[in-house]
């Protein structure tokens, strides 16, 4: 259904686009959006997901920003995820699974839907992993990135996030959410397991991406919320630290997903960040 005051949103239902990744056929789900005045020409947003997400738990948050934005949107499932090829039992994902992301699937991704980021650079909005994701792509391919907006981005590992994660494994807790994440997740279980599995892994926890950020040289809007259980402040300063074309937005009653809990305040934001990249005053 079209939320409310976005009738005359146009957007395509979800489908399916194979690529081949890791010597596999995999589908991605996908979903195209475009508000009413949008065109060819208009910027092109791209949304990653987080660690537990899919194209619908975006919910119609890409909707509504694309028609604040006057853009057009792109949502993607990564592979494991929505109704993206499921993960098989027992996957397990090594430390550079962010990396992979980045720089194999979402390249694979672009070609197979027809998206030239060289003739049009992307706007790429992610949260968490799919925020880190965002910043190695604009990292790997600065010509192919107009701008990011890091939603709770992940670029070290924070004992508050391993600690967060590790209480999801509690019986109580996980039988739960499980149950809730089911509802948008073809296999929850595997992919539960693969992205706990990794994030709890010691091994993991020497990974950064302080020295990718600092290829990054587009306009960048960095986002926290102050009651964010899964990442301190450092997740963005230190973003601002590396790289200068960098806003910060820290938002009081807020926590892990920006887009959730302060909408209004975000798309202003963002609305904000791409008017003034296209020579507009903010």
């Amino acid at each position: 259904m079209i939320p409310a005051g976005q009738a005359a949103l146009a957007f395509h239902a979800a489908a399916l686009v194979p690529i081949d990744w890791q010597g596999q056929r995999v589908a991605l789900e996908y979903q195209w959006l475009r508000a009413p005045a949008a065109d060819a020409a208009s910027p092109l947003v791209v949304f990653l997901h987080e660690g537990l997400g899919s194209l619908a738990m975006w919910k119609d948050f890409p909707q509504q920003l694309c028609a604040a934005a006057r853009c057009r949107g792109l949502v993607v499932s990564r592979p494991g995820y929505g109704h993206s090829t499921p993960l098989a039992a027992g996957t397990r994902w090594e430390a550079d699974f962010l990396e992979r992301q980045a720089t194999e699937v979402m390249p694979a991704a672009l070609a197979a839907l027809g998206v030239d980021a060289h003739a049009q650079p992307l706007w790429l909005l992610g949260h968490s992993d799919g925020a880190s994701i965002a910043l190695l792509f604009a990292a790997a391919y600065p010509a192919q990135a107009a701008g990011v907006v890091a939603l709770a981005p992940h670029w070290f590992v924070e004992e508050q996030t391993v600690a967060s994660i590790a209480a999801l494994q509690q019986p109580a807790v996980r039988a739960p959410l499980l149950a809730r994440l089911a509802r948008f997740h073809q296999a929850v279980e595997p992919m539960f397991e693969a992205w706990s599995h990794i994030w709890l892994d010691p091994a993991f926890r020497r990974w950064s991406i302080a020295d990718r950020m600092r290829r990054i040289g587009c306009p960048l809007l960095a986002v926290q919320g102050l009651d964010d259980e899964y990442g301190s402040l450092e997740q963005i300063h230190g973003i601002a630290r590396v790289c200068s074309s960098t806003r910060l937005l820290e938002l009081a009653d807020c926590g892990h997903s920006p887009h959730r809990d302060q909408p209004q305040a975000l798309t202003a934001a963002i609305c904000s960040l791409m008017n003034h990249n296209e020579g507009d005053t903010p």
